[in-house]
């Protein structure tokens, strides 16, 4: 029998967040994760504090990046790589009164740090952009396909990794611990994103996945250093190639990429971007969302030692971090987790 402090199912962003902070606390753990769930590996990766369609703030921006972006400092030199690469983010504006909408919102005290009050203008011949652009501050793109594959390259090389689906029937749990297979463990986290729907013991949390499709283009004439933000996302990968994206569909709940999806953001693009450019590729993944667009974080009302870490939504860089250390918090410490986030939001009388 192996005795860890936890075992934690699935390694998207909220496993690996919650490792970080059992690293950091020097907890033992074993992670599970069959790579069926692909909503981190096809994420864009961004972290922007203020919702760009109606200009107004990310639900607790300012806490979440001042926690966030010390944890991917750490994870760049755990893991030896480069992750976070610090990129403005420039909203287009379609009209004067969306520029006069920016200046209103720059002036809100949750926003005053995040909105830029210069319109920069477009100096771009393939940008689309009579009215210029407003940009956004303290944000950045943290690369999630890298930092998923170096890390759990990094657990198989520490013996903490097991490739194989999780076997629900397998899972034993007594007052004192958790038993599964030849391991005990103190706790369960399950941090499956989507595939919480398979989960006998939280699927009965509102999780309504959303399909995500991503391209990838290659245009050697656009030449931008920044995220733009205007019907989709383009943000520069480096080498002249762009991501594209995202389409938002509720009722395919597969991870196939679509000519509908790669239609969609093709029209949506050429409606600003004016240079000549070649699809290269084509990824989609089920995005664990929540009605009320909060993280489903919390403790199995009967079961005491299985927790939840889910819903991250489409801003799972940005809010993973807070989640997790929330969570530890609360196991370790008793600290009470935030009605938003606590499952209980959603537990009957």
């Amino acid at each position: 029998m192996i005795k860890v402090d936890y075992i934690i199912v699935g390694s998207g962003l909220a496993g690996i967040l919650f490792t970080e902070v059992l690293i950091r606390s020097n907890k033992s753990f074993i992670v599970i994760d069959d790579a069926s769930q692909q909503s981190s590996i096809v994420a864009g990766g961004l972290y922007n504090p203020v919702i760009l369609k109606r200009f107004s703030e990310v639900w607790r921006a300012k806490e979440q990046l001042d926690l966030a972006l010390p944890i991917y400092e750490n994870l760049e030199d755990l893991l030896q790589i480069k992750l976070d690469y610090k990129i403005p983010v420039r909203r287009l504006f379609n009209s004067v009164e969306e520029q006069n909408n920016w200046f209103i919102a720059s002036d809100k005290p949750t926003l005053s740090e995040f909105l830029s009050t210069k319109i920069v203008s477009n100096d771009n011949q393939f940008i689309k952009a009579d009215f210029g652009f407003g940009e956004v501050q303290q944000t950045g793109r943290i690369d999630t396909n890298a930092m998923i594959n170096a890390f759990k390259e990094y657990l198989i090389n520490k013996e903490q990794f097991l490739n194989e689906s999780f076997e629900y029937d397998a899972l034993k749990e007594d007052a004192n611990h958790i038993q599964y297979k030849n391991l005990e463990a103190s706790n369960i986290i399950f941090a499956e994103g989507f595939g919480l729907k398979q989960n006998p013991f939280f699927n009965h949390l509102p999780l309504n996945g959303t399909k995500g499709e991503l391209l990838t283009i290659h245009a050697p004439d656009l030449k931008i250093d920044y995220v733009l933000k205007s019907s989709v996302f383009l943000i520069p990968q480096g080498d002249d190639l762009y991501t594209v994206g995202a389409t938002y569909e509720w009722v395919d709940k597969t991870n196939n990429t679509t000519q509908k999806g790669k239609d969609e953001l093709l029209k949506k693009l050429k409606t600003f971007l004016k240079c000549e450019f070649e699809v290269v590729d084509q990824v989609a993944g089920i995005r664990p969302t929540v009605i009320d667009r909060r993280p489903l974080v919390g403790q199995h009302p009967k079961h005491k030692r299985m927790y939840v870490l889910n819903g991250l939504g489409t801003r799972g860089v940005m809010i993973s971090p807070y989640v997790a250390q929330k969570l530890f918090d609360f196991i370790e410490h008793n600290v009470e987790l935030d009605d938003e986030i606590n499952i209980t939001r959603f537990q009957s009388e």
